[in-house]
C-alpha cells in the first residue's frame, strides 16, 4: 500500500520527475553496449527507489492500541526490547526524564500530557527507574505495570541524625549492595576535608556503621565515599545540623571540700555552664564559688534559689544534712519538672531526704572489687576503668545509666514526679582527669547531667514531611504550635531570599498546621516563625541517594498499581511507513553502481 496525498500537487511533479529520470536512465543504458540490462535495472530501481523515499510504501505491525510504553532513566535495552516483542513493534513510545529522549521514542514532558492526548490508554508500561510518587497522581486512573532496572550498586540506604547537640557524636548507618564477584570495597565518612571514620566491606556489600563526632556549631554537609580498588565509586551528602542550646545551670553541694567538685566545677566552667559550687566549712559556715553566673546567697535552699538552676549535684552527706524546709523545696522543685539531681553516693545507704530513696537500694561489694574494673555506657571510651566499692540493686523502676562486670549497676535514672534523679557510685571520677582520660572524664558527666535535666518546655516544632526532599517536589512542613498570626518564611540559606509559607491548620488538631513548600534548589533552607524559632532542612539534588529514591518509588507504583488496575487487552494492527533509511541506501546503491561501471 502506497501513500497518495490526493489533490497534492507535488506528488504529481516528483512521479513525473521519477518516470522522466528512470526514463532517461534506461535509455542511455539501452545505447550503451557493455552491460546494457544491468545498467537499464540500475536507472530503474534508482528511479523507484527515489520516489519510495518520498512516498514509503504502508505496512502491518501488531500494536496494543490501549497500551504505551514510558521510557524513564536508566532503562535496559534489552528490557526494552523483549517488551516491544511482546507488546507489538507499534506500541507507543516516549521518554519522561532527564537527558535526551532515545531516538525511537518521543520525548514527554508531563504525565498528564499523556492522558490527555491518549485518552483510549489503559495500561501504561514504565521501564527503567520509574517516576517520583509525585508524578503518579496525574496518571488518575491508568493502569501501571514497572519494569525495573538492573540491580542498585551503590549505598543503597543510610540513616543518621540530622540535627546534634554540640558534643553529640554523629552515628551514620547504613546498606551497600555490590557485585557478588570482585573486590572488597570501602565506606569512608568525610568530614572538614578528612576522612574520618571507614569501614571496609567484602565483595557483595553489607552493612556499615561509622562515627564521628562534630567540633564545631552550624550547619556541615560531610560526605559518604564509596570505594573500591583506590577508585570513588560514589559520594552522597550527609546533611547534619549542630545546634548549641542553652546550657543548664548546675549547683554543686559538698558537705566537705574534695577534688571531686573542685575538678567538677573546672570541667563544666571550661564547658561555658553556668556553675556554683557551695562547700560546707563548718557548722553554719560555707564556702560558695561561681563560674559564668553573678554571686548569689547559697547558704540555705530556697524555691527562689533553686529556680535559677535546671541541675543539683550534692554528695549523700550533704542531702542528710538538710533542714526540713530545704528537703521540701528541693523535692518539689524536682516533682515540678523544673530541676534534676545527681547524688554521688557511697558504699552506705541514702539519707531520707533523697526522693525515691527506697529505689535506689545500695550493696556492698567485696574489698577485691577496689582493683579497677572496666566501666560501660553508650560511647564510652575504652579507658573507662576505675575501683568499684558499691553497686546497686536493679529495680524495674531504674533506668541504668552505667555499668561494670556481669552488668553491675553503678549509675541509675529515677523519674520523680515529672523531673528525674540520677544515682551514681562510681568514686573518685577526678583521676580520669589527672591521669589525662579528660575524654572519659566528660563522656561520663554528660551521661549524668544528661540523664537528669528537665525536660524542655514545648516550644514550637517543625517537622518535614519527606526524608529525602527534592527540588522541583512538594514539600508538606508540618509546625506543632498555635496558628500564628504572621507567616513564616523559607529561604535558601545560601542565597537568604525568603518567600512566605501559607499555613493550614489542621480541624481535628488546632495545635497542628502544614504548608507546602516546592523548593527550587539543593541545599540547606531555613524556616522563620513563629516568633524566634528557626528550623533547617536540607534539599537533595536528584542525582544523590538514588537507592533510598528507587525503594520510595518501587512502594509507590506498587500502592498506585494494587488500586488501579485494567484489564488485558488485545493486541491490534497499525499501518507504519517502511523506514525511509532502507529506500535511500537502495538509492545510494543503485546510483553508485552507475558511477563505478561508468568510471571502469
Amino acid at each position: 500500500m502506497l501513500f497518495t496525498p490526493s489533490g497534492s500537487s507535488a506528488y504529481y511533479i516528483l512521479l513525473a520527475c521519477c518516470l522522466a529520470l528512470g526514463i532517461g536512465l534506461v535509455v542511455l543504458a539501452w545505447r550503451r553496449q557493455r552491460q546494457r540490462w544491468a545498467r537499464m535495472a540500475a536507472g530503474a530501481l534508482a528511479a523507484t527507489a527515489l520516489w519510495l523515499l518520498a512516498f514509503p510504501p504502508m505496512r502491518q505491525l501488531p500494536a496494543a492500541r490501549a497500551q504505551a510504553i514510558v521510557l524513564t532513566e536508566g532503562y535496559h535495552p534489552d528490557t526494552l526490547r523483549q517488551l516491544v516483542r511482546q507488546l507489538g513493534a507499534g506500541t507507543p513510545l516516549w521518554y519522561f526524564g532527564p537527558g535526551k529522549a532515545p531516538a525511537q521514542a518521543r520525548p514527554l514532558a508531563s504525565l498528564l500530557t499523556l492522558t490527555e492526548q491518549r485518552p483510549a490508554l489503559k495500561r501504561l508500561h514504565l521501564v527503567g527507574r520509574g517516576v517520583a510518587a509525585a508524578d503518579l497522581p496525574a496518571l488518575g486512573s491508568l493502569a501501571v505495570q514497572w519494569h525495573a532496572a538492573a540491580a542498585f550498586t551503590g549505598i543503597k540506604t543510610a540513616l543518621w541524625n540530622q540535627k546534634l547537640a554540640l558534643g553529640e557524636a554523629l552515628w551514620v548507618e547504613g546498606i551497600v549492595a555490590l557485585p557478588k564477584t570482585g573486590v572488597p570495597a570501602w565506606v569512608c565518612l568525610r568530614a572538614a576535608g578528612t576522612v574520618r571514620d571507614s569501614v571496609r566491606l567484602a565483595a557483595g556489600g553489607g552493612a556499615f556503621r561509622l562515627r564521628y563526632q562534630p567540633k564545631a556549631a552550624g550547619l556541615a554537609r560531610y560526605a559518604l565515599e564509596l570505594r573500591r580498588d583506590g577508585q570513588l565509586l560514589t559520594t552522597e551528602p550527609v546533611p547534619v545540623e549542630i545546634t548549641t542550646s542553652d546550657l543548664p545551670a548546675v549547683l554543686l553541694l559538698t558537705a566537705t571540700p574534695s577534688f571531686e567538685f573542685k575538678f567538677l566545677k573546672n570541667y563544666l566552667g571550661e564547658a561555658h555552664y553556668p556553675v556554683a559550687l557551695r562547700t560546707t566549712v563548718s557548722r553554719g559556715m560555707v564556702q560558695t564559688d561561681f563560674v559564668n553566673q553573678p554571686k548569689k546567697a547559697l547558704n540555705r535552699l530556697t524555691p527562689a534559689l533553686l529556680s535559677n538552676y535546671a541541675l543539683v549535684v550534692a554528695d549523700a552527706a550533704t542531702l542528710a544534712g538538710l533542714a526540713g524546709a530545704e528537703a521540701q523545696a528541693l523535692q518539689a522543685a524536682i516533682g515540678a519538672g523544673r530541676l534534676g539531681l545527681v547524688v554521688l553516693a557511697e558504699a552506705t545507704p541514702l539519707p531520707r531526704t533523697v526522693p525515691m530513696r527506697t529505689d535506689f537500694a545500695i550493696l556492698p561489694r567485696a574489698a577485691a572489687q577496689a582493683v579497677p574494673q572496666v566501666l560501660t555506657w553508650p560511647d564510652a571510651p575504652a579507658e573507662a576503668r576505675t575501683a568499684i566499692p558499691a553497686q546497686l540493686r536493679p529495680a524495674p523502676a531504674l533506668r541504668s545509666l552505667v555499668s561494670g562486670p556481669g552488668q553491675a549497676l553503678l549509675a541509675a535514672s529515677r523519674r520523680a514526679g515529672l523531673g528525674f534523679v540520677v544515682v551514681s557510685v562510681v568514686p573518685e571520677t577526678f583521676r580520669w582527669a589527672l591521669q589525662g582520660q579528660s575524654a572519659v572524664y566528660a563522656s561520663f558527666w554528660n551521661r549524668l547531667l544528661t540523664a537528669a535535666t528537665p525536660p524542655a518546655q514545648p516550644a514550637a516544632t517543625w517537622h518535614a514531611g519527606a526524608r529525602w526532599p527534592r527540588p522541583l517536589r512538594p514539600l508538606t512542613l508540618h509546625l506543632a504550635a498555635t496558628l500564628p498570626e504572621v507567616q513564616p518564611t523559607i529561604s535558601l540559606a545560601a542565597s537568604g531570599v525568603a518567600v512566605r509559607l501559607a499555613l493550614r491548620q489542621d480541624s481535628r488538631l488546632p495545635e497542628w498546621s502544614t504548608g507546602l513548600f516546592w523548593p527550587s534548589a539543593a541545599g540547606w533552607h531555613q524556616v522563620r516563625g513563629p516568633g524566634r524559632t528557626v528550623h533547617s532542612f536540607y534539599v537533595f539534588p536528584d542525582s544523590a541517594w538514588q537507592g533510598p529514591e528507587l525503594q520510595q518509588r518501587q512502594q509507590a507504583v506498587t500502592q498506585y498499581a494494587a488500586q488501579a488496575q485494567a484489564a488485558p487487552q488485545p493486541t491490534d494492527t497499525i499501518q507504519v511507513p517502511w523506514p525511509a533509511a532502507w529506500f535511500f541506501g537502495l538509492f545510494l546503491l543503485a546510483a553508485g553502481y552507475l558511477w563505478l561501471e561508468e568510471k571502469l
